[in-house]
């Protein structure tokens, strides 16, 4: 591996995480030299510091290999995670060690699970920065990293094929280098559309900033302890329900409807097939909630339904209701929308639609084969026929959720978490949902967890943000004797 490109390309990360830190002294200095500046300071000079030094100490190198490649994404996650918790740390008051770090990875990689009690307890310059991180997280570190390499750099070309996923790129009818810039101009402008949006229903610009930073990025983070419910606004919870809806479709889609103007890209099978799914478990948890006597009416219960449906199956950790107290089944719908999860090519986590829609298909190419030996048809989604080689990657990724599930919750027990917080955090993790149900439900906080199952949640995420493929790529390098790229 070649350390003077790795560095390079990870202090690339670092300065983008050093810029929003300087965003975040600028709102504490707005606030009058809140309680976080010197936290935020201390963190920005130290990042800064790191980020920069490739830059002065290292010499330019184009080349990058394979290995390069995959240790640069996956170092440049963890290397944000690391420098991101600085500012809690330095500022104390709930963040331990193990503490800060959940709260920074939950961050980045767009989970939205927190460890507070009392959000608003936070100055709110903190807050920002919170917020900050999932704006980077849900465009993507190395996305960030590949914007500002040039775009004849064989270096941004081997990147870019390493993070964006073949599910992603299917969308794009464009080059793999445009693919990273219309990505990033979907993201941008979904952002300052959610910030006026929210600007224009009542919340405050600095409310309204950190809650379009947080539902573009499906994250969840919000400046109030109890979300978006705090507001009381139906204006509001429309507003978050439809850029949640929008940030979980195929951004490749969005932008051919407005490059188009035609609406003829929303007839992609992929999209039928989430929102209808979307459809039904609203319907159904709406009548579990009414039926329980949850909900009084049946406006309240199609409203806090579908919210909280489309919260779950976009990965976002907003919350209108109290899910502590809902009837089991709606949980359970809740824990599949969040197993199952938006499109590729979005910032939602999960597994994604289109590969649960792969997977239906396949179980009825097997049967109809089981019965009829001959049948050689391929799995068709759209105009488009998979081959058996490009559905087997799919398949066997679900396999992989799968394992990893079963692991971190055995791992979770074994450390001392209760059983079924162990089962519902561990699926909310590697999803990248967030909230789960019970007292780390809707409401609730991974705060009361012990701190070694906090630690196996925040590498479930980890995983989850990164698609598992790249972090067994690093870890098989590493333990591999053979040293040949």
């Amino acid at each position: 591996m070649n350390g003077k490109v790795i560095s390079r390309n990870v202090g690339y990360a670092l300065l983008v995480s050093a810029l929003f830190m300087f965003l975040s002294i600028l709102v504490s200095v707005s606030r009058g030299n809140d309680s976080a500046l010197a936290a935020l300071l201390i963190s920005f000079i130290i990042t800064f510091t790191t980020g920069i030094f490739p830059f002065i100490f290292v010499r330019r190198t184009p080349a990058i290999s394979l290995k390069d490649g995959y240790m640069i994404i996956c170092l440049s996650w963890l290397l944000s995670f690391v420098f991101g918790m600085m500012p809690y740390l330095l500022w104390g008051g709930p963040f331990t060690v193990m503490n800060a770090w959940f709260e920074s990875v939950s961050g980045f990689t767009t989970t939205g699970g927190t460890i507070l009690d009392d959000i608003e307890s936070l100055p709110d310059s903190l807050l920002f920065w919170r917020s900050s991180t999932h704006f980077i997280g849900g465009l993507g570190v190395v996305v960030f990293l590949l914007l500002i390499i040039p775009s004849s750099s064989p270096v941004r070309l081997r990147l870019t094929n390493m993070e964006v996923s073949s599910l992603s790129r299917n969308g794009y009818q464009t080059t793999t280098n445009r693919t990273v810039a219309i990505f990033a101009w979907v993201y941008l402008v979904m952002n300052v559309l959610a910030f006026l949006a929210y600007l224009l229903a009542g919340m405050s610009a600095f409310d309204a900033i950190n809650h379009a930073f947080s539902v573009c990025a499906t994250g969840g983070f919000s400046t109030r302890n109890l979300s978006i419910g705090a507001f009381h606004s139906t204006a509001i919870n429309i507003i978050t329900i439809v850029f949640m809806l929008l940030s979980s479709t195929h951004f490749a889609i969005l932008y051919m409807v407005v490059v188009t103007r035609s609406l003829s890209p929303l007839n992609n099978p992929v999209l039928k097939f989430y929102f209808s799914s979307l459809a039904l478990l609203s319907v159904l948890v709406a009548a579990s909630l009414k039926f329980s006597g949850v909900d009084a009416t049946w406006g309240d219960s199609f409203m806090d339904a579908t919210f909280q449906v489309v919260c779950y199956a976009s990965t976002s950790g907003f919350a209108i209701a109290d899910n502590s107290v809902w009837p089991f089944f709606a949980c359970v719908l809740l824990m599949y929308a969040g197993i199952q999860c938006g499109m590729a090519g979005s910032t939602t986590g999960g597994l994604k639609s289109d590969r649960i829609i792969i997977l239906f298909k396949s179980i009825a190419q097997h049967v109809r084969r089981s019965i009829h030996p001959n049948f050689v048809t391929g799995i068709r989604l759209g105009k488009r026929t998979l081959s058996d080689e490009e559905v087997y990657p799919h398949l066997l990724y679900i396999s992989l959720y799968a394992i990893l599930v079963v692991i971190a919750f055995g791992l979770c027990l074994s450390l001392g978490g209760d059983r079924d917080h162990a089962l519902a955090g561990t699926v909310a993790c590697v999803s990248n949902l967030g909230p789960a149900f019970g007292e780390i439900g809707t409401y609730g906080s991974y705060n009361a967890e012990p701190a070694g199952v906090k630690f196996v949640y925040t590498m479930c995420m980890f995983l989850g943000r990164l698609e598992i493929y790249p972090v067994l790529v690093v870890l098989s390098m590493l333990f591999s004797r053979n040293k040949k790229v």
